[in-house]
């Protein structure tokens, strides 16, 4: 697995992990809140007092007068009425030059000031403010100032200037508009002028009387178009007439002569003789039929007699309908002939009154461009009157409703507003900062950190502040930590022979001696006979747990021919054995690496069943690197929160350099009180909490003897 790819792909924080971070670094968020908090409450302290004054009026739009005929002005322009960018364009018309210029000559606040006017006209911009009232036609005018007499009268003649000044761009723009309007009437009524003298020239040459809406030609008053449309209507009619008439004679006309008769009987026409003579033939007829039915022969008087009345009027029917066919043939012929007639005056009457139409045609027009003339002129003359009344009333679009008032309090600085915010401000920022350098920070935080990036085991987490173990009470529950770790290295050891372990660590004060110590004593306890080697030949520590004087020790040993005895001490604490550093010598990595340094540790570890060895840090000198090629194992202490991960990965490849096999990692002086992360690791803390009545009293550092206690393990010189 490639270590540097874990860099790479870091998993999201969540909820639980930004609270972890923020109790890790709340010192850092706490001094940042205080340092601006303190910084908000410096500058509102000597921030000047400023004063406020308020006028409020109300602005109408401009020029919206009432007429005396009521209602409003109609030759006002659209960008006179109220609009959505109204207020804003008024707002600026009271903070423009030429309104505040007003106010400074007014107060003379230039020689107050002891500024030029233009200058106090720019800080008048900067200290006058305008705010419209939502949902009215209200604004108000707020001026602030350190001087609140100041205040008062800038507020005051600001909304005087201002009234001033737009009530001389109404003026301006009411007297222009009314010099317009009374040009316009001026020229309207030239216009009306003209149309009446065209008109009058007209009338006289096209013999047309001029009564108002009622003009005619001549005397009479009769429509030039009603002789034309009576003529058009007589046609019409002659010609329905003449084509009824038509239709009823050629079907006549088509029939024979009995069949004629029949019809020609029920017809209502002058000389029909047939109407008559028929009802007689018909009646001579059934007479006839009558007679023969009461037995008399055709030979008989009053049959023959009957035969020949109703042959004389057969004749006489003939005769009948040959003169109605001629009548009939004559009637078709008039109505031809006055239908031809009605034509020729109906088209000589439209040609006549369509010339009439064409000469009155200019006078129509005339007239109609005098009338309209006249009409726009008495509207333009009503208007003028309106306008010239208008003018003479005290109008008013702006009413002052609010005079501004002396402040007897400053509105700034906001004391409780700027701490407020400075808090706030303070504690974000804090915040930032603290995870901006939990951004930053790369060292171990957590157990996943040390395994991901070393591949090793952590063997054991080590609360904060843990003390010297053989100094305290045998039932501190912090021993239960390193109870833990001397489980975890029995069961991490591969080959049980492995009994000899140096302890190194990536830079000083990471807690490597005091490590070694503790876990000394907790093996010590549990029955293994421990050696403690103080090999840290720069800066030895371990004498100092035991107030023991390391004058005679390891270097004394590997550089004269003093036996294993002479240098091996018994502590007060039971199996537990240890060999100072000695004196200090001038190459401590020469020293180490030698033969009889190889000796030393074959030989402790056949006489003991743990060899502890302490070393210096590894970066930076030799000594340990040395060291972990020498024993069997190495255990890496590592403080939390303190090495970057990539100098924990040197740590770890100096040790595999020289063939050194690193068993795990020790994560030291971690605050499990604020890491939640590793209360299950230490939760014997509350577990394994003793009674009062069954703490003890602490076990007292004793003088060490000169030399170890030693007992037969195969011979007499062995040591334990």
């Amino acid at each position: 697995m490639n270590p540097s790819s874990p860099q790479q792909n870091e998993a999201a924080l969540h909820a639980v992990d930004y609270w972890q971070v923020i109790k890790n670094r709340y010192g850092i968020i706490l001094l940042t809140l205080l340092l601006v908090f303190m910084t908000a409450a410096v500058i509102t302290y000597v921030m000047p007092k400023k004063y406020e004054s308020e006028a409020v009026m109300e602005l109408k739009a401009q020029g919206m007068g009432m007429t005396p005929f009521g209602g409003n002005l109609e030759f006002q322009t659209t960008g006179n009425r109220m609009s959505p960018q109204f207020f804003g364009t008024e707002f600026e018309k009271i903070k423009s030059s030429k309104s505040l210029y007003k106010v400074v000559e007014k107060l003379e606040l230039a020689n107050k000031w002891g500024v030029d006017k233009s200058v106090a006209v720019q800080i008048l911009k900067g200290i006058v403010h305008t705010e419209n009232t939502r949902g009215t036609d209200l604004i108000s005018i707020r001026v602030r100032h350190t001087d609140k007499d100041d205040a008062k009268d800038v507020a005051e003649e600001v909304a005087k200037a201002y009234k001033e000044y737009r009530f001389e761009i109404e003026s301006r723009d009411a007297e222009k508009g009314l010099h317009e309007l009374t040009k316009a009437v001026q020229d309207q009524e030239d216009v009306v002028e003209d149309n009446r003298k065209l008109l009058a020239t007209i009338s006289k040459t096209k013999g047309i009387i001029y009564r108002g809406q009622d003009s005619y030609y001549g005397q009479g008053g009769v429509d030039e178009d009603s002789a034309a449309r009576s003529a058009l209507e007589t046609f019409n009619q002659l010609q329905k007439e003449e084509m009824q008439l038509k239709s009823q004679i050629d079907s006549l006309l088509k029939i024979d002569s009995d069949q004629l008769m029949v019809t020609a009987a029920g017809l209502d026409l002058p000389d029909n003789i047939i109407r008559t003579i028929y009802p007689q033939y018909m009646e001579a007829q059934r007479g006839l039929e009558t007679l023969k039915l009461t037995g008399l022969g055709d030979r008989h008087p009053d049959i023959l007699a009957a035969k020949d009345q109703i042959a004389s009027m057969k004749r006489q029917l003939d005769e009948g309908v040959v003169t109605l066919r001629e009548t009939l043939r004559t009637k078709l012929n008039m109505a031809s002939n006055s239908l031809k007639s009605v034509e020729s005056m109906k088209e000589s009457t439209r040609a006549e009154a369509i010339n009439r139409g064409l000469a009155g045609q200019d006078y129509v027009d005339a007239k109609r461009e005098l009338e309209s003339s006249q009409t726009l002129l008495e509207s333009m003359k009503l208007k003028k009157i309106g306008v010239e009344t208008t003018l003479k009333m005290t109008q008013e679009s702006i009413v002052i409703h609010e005079d501004p008032q002396v402040s007897q309090s400053p509105v700034s600085p906001n004391v409780t507003m700027n701490l407020v915010l400075g808090a706030v401000v303070g504690l974000i920022f804090g915040v930032g900062i603290a995870f901006f350098l939990e951004y930053l920070d790369t060292s171990v935080k957590s157990l996943e950190d040390v395994e991901r990036y070393l591949q090793v085991p952590v063997l054991a987490v080590i609360p904060k502040d843990v003390g010297v173990l053989h100094k305290q009470s045998g039932m501190s529950p912090d021993a239960e930590a390193y109870r833990i770790l001397r489980t975890n290295i029995e069961f991490n050891r591969k080959n049980p022979e492995d009994n000899a372990i140096t302890v190194v660590s990536g830079g000083a004060g990471e807690g490597k001696s005091t490590t070694l110590v503790n876990l000394a004593y907790i093996c010590a306890q549990g029955g293994y006979t421990t050696l403690m080697i103080d090999a840290d030949l720069r800066r030895p520590r371990l004498h100092t747990f035991f107030d023991i004087n390391n004058s005679v020790g390891l270097t004394n040993y590997l550089t004269t021919e003093l036996m294993l005895e002479d240098v091996i001490l018994q502590t007060p604490v039971d199996n537990l054995y240890f060999m100072p550093s000695g004196i200090l010598p001038a190459d401590a990595a020469g020293i180490l690496n030698s033969r009889r340094m190889s000796e030393l540790i074959q030989d402790v570890k056949q006489r003991f069943d743990l060899v502890l060895v302490d070393s210096p840090p590894i970066l930076g000198v030799s000594d340990a690197s040395v060291l972990a090629s020498e024993v069997d194992l190495t255990m890496i202490v590592v403080q939390h929160r303190k090495l970057p991960r990539n100098m924990l990965l040197r740590v770890k490849q100096a040790v595999e350099n020289v063939g050194g096999h690193v068993i795990g990692v020790v994560l030291n002086n971690v605050d499990v009180r604020s890491d939640s992360q590793y209360q299950y690791y230490t939760s014997y803390y509350t577990y394994y909490a003793p009674a009062e009545s069954q703490i003890g009293p602490p076990v007292g550092a004793a003088s060490a003897p000169s030399k170890p206690q030693a007992e037969p393990r195969g011979n007499d010189s062995e040591l334990y």
